[in-house]
């Protein structure tokens, strides 16, 4: 993918992921090209399903959302259909902000939010633990978030401190 996608493309990248509502034309204008083909760049990087959606980053603290929680899950019997059957019913538990399959003992790392640890134990016992599809889970509150970004480190993908000279008529 990474012959796909050069400098520019890699810094309208990290600009739209640092602030999503810039104009095509701020964009633009901070890249160094005009916005027909800055749009179309955008475009293509959005065909190519590098550019999925595009979101707001709300703060879960001042919504209420402060109570953070990691759980590694493993299931009674990891068979196909009781992780399709698990995967499922994620889809109804609004507290469950992020699923992963994981390598190891368990088979799952969620991460939860929820308003305080009173309602994050009526969401274990009412919904994890009430699963039938659950063998066991552990849990680890987060107590301070050191650092957090949706941002995909676009740097590791293009060498961005290649620059090249622009040519002139003399430089060619």
């Amino acid at each position: 993918m990474s012959d796909l996608i050069d400098e520019l493309d890699a810094r309208i990248l990290e600009l739209i992921q640092e602030d999503a509502s810039l104009s095509v034309a701020d964009l633009a204008e901070r890249v160094g090209l005009s916005p027909s083909p800055c749009w179309r760049r955008i475009k293509r990087l959005e065909d190519l399903g590098v550019i999925r959606k595009r979101v707001t980053v709300l703060d879960s603290e001042k919504l209420g959302l402060g109570f953070e929680v990691y759980i590694s899950v493993k299931l009674a019997l990891p068979s196909r259909a009781n992780l399709e059957a698990f995967e499922a019913r994620l889809e109804n538990w609004p507290e469950v902000v992020s699923c992963q399959t994981v390598t190891g003992h368990e088979d799952y790392m969620l991460r939860v939010m929820t308003r305080d640890m009173h309602a994050y134990d009526d969401f274990l016992r009412d919904k994890l633990l009430a699963s039938d599809l659950v063998s066991g889970v552990e849990s680890r509150i987060i107590m301070r978030s050191v650092r957090q970004t949706t941002a995909v480190p676009i740097s590791l993908v293009v060498d961005m401190t290649k620059t090249e000279a622009p040519k002139t008529a003399a430089g060619k």
